[in-house]
């Protein structure tokens, strides 16, 4: 049967199948292992809570100019910022990505173009279309 049923009791079992990351590595390049240090360096250095007063494009820049002070070769400098940014969001940001599909992120332009997509909203767009046009 394809849907056996289910108690309750089953539903409330914890289970960890399915559960894998919104962001997909590629496969065969070597990973940088991360250290809490590292972790808590970001978390602690910019953190992203999609607040009214926050600016993306701000937090972008300062998580790029964290990360790559590790000084990483370029193939491990995207994968660290893949790996790390996730750390860099809170609250509704995090949720944002946790809820996007499981692999649907596997490059750092992916990433950053979904995230300003996300928290860049057409009301600001235009706000700053009609700002750049009354100036």
């Amino acid at each position: 049967d394809e849907n056996p049923i289910s108690t309750l009791g089953e539903y409330s079992k914890s289970c960890h199948e399915g559960y894998r990351n919104t962001i997909e590595l590629s496969v065969g390049n070597t990973v940088v292992p991360l250290r809490s240090d590292t972790i808590q360096l970001v978390q602690n250095g910019c953190s992203f809570h999609e607040l009214r007063s926050e600016d993306p494009k701000q937090h972008l820049k300062y998580f790029l100019k964290l990360v790559d002070s590790l000084d990483l070769d370029g193939e491990n400098r995207e994968r660290t910022r893949l790996r790390l940014f996730q750390f860099s969001l809170r609250d509704q940001a995090n949720n944002w990505l946790e809820y996007l599909p499981v692999g649907s992120i596997t490059t750092w332009e992916d990433l950053t173009t979904r995230f300003l997509a996300q928290f860049i909203p057409p009301e600001r767009t235009a706000k700053l279309h009609d700002d750049i046009l009354m100036f």
